[in-house]
């Protein structure tokens, strides 16, 4: 539905917007499964993270779970796989001693669950109760998958051995963007109670009052990055928390996820590929504490997440929140970098209709950016349709990452969505932007 607005206007529209989905989901989920043999499919390339061939039958399962069982009422497909692709049940690391469903079994049962999805789909009526209005437990498993097709691209990245996915070049830069945005003083809308997809963590909107603050037009390059390194930034305590320099010396960070020397410079491996380091692109795979300790060097700070969010959603003119930093209409190629349609970020500068009213840059695709933000509830939160899906990471664990990647799908992707993870994590394709106090001089009319 790209380019259009989100809520279709009858039944019958709903319908043909959630098979499109649907479809368009399980061709992704397709291409990152069969691109590799049997053997890549049921190894474990990373102890953080699945083999594919189990996410490959736990988006089955979900959706067996939630749509075939829940909304549609009908008998179990395979009631005695539900523990194996239990997230809760089965930690990460013991999943490849489990007795997974084979490839060519796995690929058997997605069909039956889809089979059986899509007759529901003919017949459910979308009034029924909230669990199916306006479609939203189809567009939750819709969802779902996306962001199972998202860890299973950071899993290709993580894979030894020749390159199997190949994407075009993002687009170049065509404007130039650099500094900083004030952003003034006031109330804005957080979260949303209108968008019928938005899942639970997003609402309910709710007034924030914030005073004036700067924020980087552009995600953190590159090229800003390396100068941090030259500066001796990973040796210097200084601009380390003190869990973060601990987990500097204890995890033997010198640089992202994926870089290596390169005679004077960087290289960075990209599914498979050498490449050098390009200096204008955002930077990637940097866990939270590197990114602290970059704003820290550089005299700023990591934005909060309400920070982030007023950023990309507030229009000055109007005084409402979008959806997107550049209206309510969903992204299209011109808008974000998204949906794995570029296999890494696009330099700065590469996408002027997505910014934001502000003037801020490629808050939407690209990477997901840190803040400094625990992840609790919006004020207000209830769980649904399950406390598994937000509630039981509340705390300070985690930290709230925002704006989504270029392995991130549109579905699953608007200025109120919400991820978190370990202050630690660095597999996932994520970077940041800075922030800082506006000063008394910058904030007056």
């Amino acid at each position: 539905m790209t380019g259009t607005t989100t809520r279709p206007t009858g039944p019958e529209q709903l319908r043909s917007r959630i098979a499109a989905e649907l479809d368009r989901t399980r061709a992704r989920t397709a291409l990152l499964t069969e691109a590799v043999d049997e053997a890549d499919l049921t190894r474990q390339h990373s102890p953080l993270m699945s083999p594919l061939v189990w996410d490959l039958a736990h988006v089955g399962n979900q959706e067996e779970l939630w749509l075939v069982r829940d909304v549609g009422g009908r008998e179990p497909v395979r009631r005695d796989i539900d523990e194996l692709y239990d997230a809760f049940k089965q930690p990460r690391r013991d999943r490849p001693a489990l007795p997974l469903l084979p490839p060519q079994e796995a690929r058997a049962y997605l069909l039956t669950v889809r089979d059986k999805v899509l007759d529901l789909l003919d017949r459910v009526a979308f009034t029924e109760r909230p669990l199916v209005a306006d479609g939203f437990a189809f567009g939750m498993i819709v969802q779902h998958e996306q962001q199972h097709d998202e860890t299973m691209l950071a899993t290709h990245q993580l894979r030894a051995g020749p390159a199997v996915l190949h994407a075009p070049p993002p687009p170049e830069p065509t404007v130039r963007v650099d500094g900083e945005v004030l952003v003034p003083a006031g109330e804005f809308t957080m979260g949303t109670d209108t968008d019928p997809w938005a899942l639970d963590n997003e609402r309910p909107a709710h007034r924030v009052h914030l005073p004036a603050y700067v924020i980087d037009a552009a995600p953190v390059t590159n090229g800003r990055y390396r100068e941090f390194i030259a500066d001796g930034g990973y040796d210097d305590p200084r601009w380390w928390s003190p869990a973060g320099w601990r987990h500097r010396r204890e995890a033997e960070l010198v640089a992202p996820m994926h870089w290596r020397r390169d005679g004077d410079g960087w290289a960075y491996r990209r599914f498979g590929r050498w490449a050098p380091v390009r200096d204008d692109e955002p930077v990637v795979h940097v866990c939270y504490h590197e990114a602290r300790a970059y704003a820290a060097w550089a005299g700023k700070r990591l934005p909060t997440e309400a920070e982030w969010e007023k950023a990309a959603r507030w229009d000055p003119a109007s005084g409402r929140s979008r959806r997107y930093p550049w209206g309510d209409d969903d992204p299209t190629a011109e808008h974000a970098n998204l949906g794995q349609r570029h296999l890494w970020p696009a330099p700065v500068g590469a996408y002027p209709a997505g910014a934001s009213p502000l003037g801020v840059h490629q808050l939407i695709g690209d990477v997901w950016e840190w803040t400094s933000t625990p992840f609790r509830g919006h004020p207000g939160f209830t769980a649904f349709p399950y406390r598994e899906y937000s509630e039981v990471f509340f705390g300070d664990d985690h930290r709230v990452l925002r704006g989504g990647s270029f392995g991130t799908d549109r579905v699953a992707c608007r200025g109120t969505f919400r991820n978190w993870d370990f202050p630690i994590r660095r597999q996932i394709f994520s970077g940041f932007r800075c922030a800082r106090d506006a000063r008394p001089e910058e904030s007056q009319p």
